[in-house]
Order: C-alpha cells, then structure tokens, then sequence
C-alpha cells in the first residue's frame, strides 16, 4: 500500500480538479433525471430545515451522489464527504463537487490506507469543525465515529444509512447497547429497497459486466447468489441480456420466489463447473470460496454486486499469479493453467467497472436521505438510541415526486372507497405490514 496523502492546502483531495467542468455538465444532467430531489429542494429551500447540521458523508462519490449533497447544502447543510467503496468515485464528480467548495476525499483506485483517511478528513475539518450528523452507506464512517471518537457522537444527532450491510451493523449495535444516537434505516424504505435495489440491479448488473468483458451474454449460463432485492435485479438483469439464470438461497421463501419466476435454484457446489458468469448477491461472507473458484471453467466471469469484498474469496486468490486487463478486470491464473475473470477486485461491480445504477432510481434513494437527515435533525428529541424506518407517508411521498417525469396519472379514492377500504382519501393506502 502507499502511503497516506497529507492534506493539501485546499479542503479537499481528488484526482485531477481540471475534470470539474465535465463533472459540472453531467451533473447537470443528471438533475433532470432526479425529479425527487430537485422538488424537495424547492419545497424546502426557503426553509433551510438543515441549517446548522454538519453532515460527515460516505457514500460513493458518483454524479448523482453530487445531487444529494448539493441538495443537502441548498437545505442548509454543511458538509465534509468521502466514498464508501475504493473503486466507486466517479472522479469528474469529484472534482465538480470539491470545485465549488465542498470538502470532498475520493477518487477512483484508492487503497485501504488512503480510504480510511479520506473518511478521517471527513471527521475534522478546519477551524475545529466536526460532524453532528452522519451520513453512510454500509457502517464505516459511523464504526470508526463509535470506536474511535466516541466523545464526538455526543454531539450526533443522528445517522441516516443507505444499504443492507451498514443497516445490520446498525441493528447488531443497538442490540448490544452501543449505538449512540437514533439511526434512520434508509435501506428498508419501499422507495429504496425496492427500487434501488432491484431496478437499479436490473440495470446496472450486465451493464458492468458488459463494459468490463465485451463478453456475448445471450446463451451463457449465469449464477445468482442470493434472491432478496439485489439478487432479484440481477437475475432479471442478466436473463433479459439471454442468459440462463440460476440462483442459490438459504431462505426458503426467496428460493420459492426464485422457482416460481422460472429461475433454477441450486448450490454453488452444483453451479461451479456449470455457470460462465457468477454474480454474489447475498450481503454475506465466503459465498464463492477457491474450492468454488478451482471448479469454475476457463474464463469464468467471477464478480459482486452485494456491498463488501468478502463475499468472494479474494484473499486467496492473492496466492495465485493476477494478470491485470485494464481497470478493475483481472485474469487469475491458477497452477494447472485455467484462467478465471475477476471484476472490481470482489467488490462493487456496478460502480467498480461502471457507474453505477441510473440517476431516475438514486433520486428515490437519495430523497429518502435528504428526508430522514431533515428529520432526525429537526426531531432527534423524540427518538431513542434505537434504528428506525421512514413512516410510509414519506413513503409514498417520495413515489408521488417521481409520477409526473414517467407520465403517471393516478387514481383517486372515492370517499365511500376510502372508507371501505379503511384509508385515508390521501393516503398512506397500505398498512405497515404489507409487502410490495
């Protein structure tokens, strides 16, 4: 590993600061694909419901990631930023963001080193600035806040987490006593997980293994590990590129979910030397192991769409001879000769090798952060030391600001309908416990 940079004397390290006006322009762009966003802004902006947060973020610094925290400062927020992931900044996002003043320490292919020192620039800021609000995707910059700067967190107000793995780290510390501040679970929003999850996988997924192999997908045989929402995108992903999908579970309900879709459910064991393309899904550790990985064919595809690196044995295969292709798409030689592909070094292969899912998905995503962190800002109070979803109003609230950019003309309750269904005329039309 190389060492850690020392801080520049800008507030902010990126690769290469000249890509700003590329940034700028797709940021742009991206702005009309974010309708969530742009009208909470307007919504919300006179009222400045942020003023006075100090929101440390470590989310990938992508494009659309520039949209959520250029829509948190137009709500009155300061904020210090970092990535979640080493390959995933995008980095004319970067640069666009740190051009017009915002901290932000990200680039793409970071080591572990540097990583962990972008998230502490983050932390402390000059003239003693330090958060009072976190922002995360995955649980790194609050593990590192509650292990390391505890005195800190007493000043958190509150914490806002975007995906499945940061949300069970979160759950698991407020089971044993030590999670310091509420915590919104931004995951578990319909709005996220169901969209962000699935249909940004079903977009995302092939695209990343498209533009990192050229391989042909139609008539390949792929392997789904794990059925939840991002499993789900995924196999639809890679069945509408041609392929013929399996997928292995450990839930019984997602397995019979996955038969009934006309997906064949089976083990690794039983895909090893059966499948061209693997995908691991699950937001688990030691999915595809080297007895896997020995098994596999010659140029087996091998990647991860779930959030870390360990689903994958990538550990091992540092044992092995790497031959690098370009970017994030690696030859693994094994000692009898055969060949496997890996992507994105075992993590995130949608923003590894591509850039990520589409704007029009994140904003659903990004609107519930922007109003959970309004809400614990403004509500702390009322809340404890406990991990919390959004209510399903801002539920149904975030869906109805993305109708109108789709074309959408909704139905509306009769009274008498209203009352016989037992629901509001203006919502929320389901009950907590329904499942979409």
């Amino acid at each position: 590993m190389t060492a850690a940079p020392k801080t520049v004397q800008n507030d902010y390290k990126v690769k290469d600061i000249t890509l700003a006006d590329w940034g700028r322009k797709e940021i742009t762009l991206a702005e009309i694909e974010m309708p969530g966003l742009m009208a909470t802004r307007a919504e919300y902006g006179k009222a400045q419901p942020l003023k006075g947060a100090r929101i440390a973020g470590c989310l990938h610094m992508t494009i659309q990631t520039a949209v959520l925290i250029e829509t948190l400062q137009a709500l009155g927020a300061e904020v210090r930023w970092s990535s979640c992931n080493i390959f995933s900044t995008q980095d004319h996002a970067a640069a666009a963001i740190a051009a017009k003043g915002t901290p932000v320490f990200a680039w793409k292919g970071m080591d572990e080193t540097e990583y962990d020192w972008c998230i502490e620039q983050t932390i402390h800021g000059p003239g003693g600035w330090v958060p009072n609000m976190i922002l995360d995707d995955g649980g790194d910059l609050t593990v590192i806040m509650h292990s390391k700067y505890p005195e800190l967190m007493k000043n958190v107000k509150g914490i806002s987490e975007e995906t499945t793995t940061g949300v069970l780290r979160l759950y698991e510390m407020e089971k044993n006593g030590k999670l310091a501040c509420p915590a919104i679970n931004v995951n578990d929003s319909v709005t996220k997980s169901k969209f962000d999850n699935k249909y940004g996988c079903r977009e995302s997924c092939v695209d990343a293994i498209r533009r990192a192999t050229d391989v042909m997908m139609a008539g390949k045989v792929a392997m789904v590990c794990g059925f939840g929402d991002v499993g789900k995108g995924s196999a639809e992903s890679l069945r509408h590129a041609g392929c013929r999908v399996m997928v292995s579970e450990v839930d019984p309900i997602c397995a019979l979910q996955a038969a009934m879709e006309g997906f064949e459910v089976v083990t690794m064991e039983d895909a090893a030397p059966r499948a061209d393309i693997f995908v691991t899904a699950t937001g688990n550790k030691d999915i595809i192991t080297m007895d896997h990985m020995r098994r596999m064919k010659d140029r087996a595809i091998v990647c991860n769409i779930g959030h870390f690196d360990n689903e994958i044995d990538t550990q091992s295969l540092r044992n092995l001879k790497w031959h690098n292709i370009k970017p994030q798409v690696d030859e693994i030689e094994f000692p009898d000769g055969k060949r496997i592909l890996l992507l994105a070094e075992g993590r995130l292969v949608n923003l590894g090798c591509a850039t990520g899912h589409p704007s029009f998905v994140m904003s659903a995503s990004f609107t519930n952060q922007t109003l959970a962190q309004i809400e614990l800002w403004n509500n702390h109070a009322k809340y404890d030391k406990k991990v919390y979803v959004l209510p399903k109003a801002l539920d149904e609230k975030v869906a109805a600001l993305h109708l109108e950019k789709l074309g959408v003309k909704m139905t509306k309750l009769s009274k008498d309908q209203a009352s016989y269904l037992g629901v509001s005329e203006a919502g929320p039309f389901k009950s907590d416990q329904y499942r979409y």
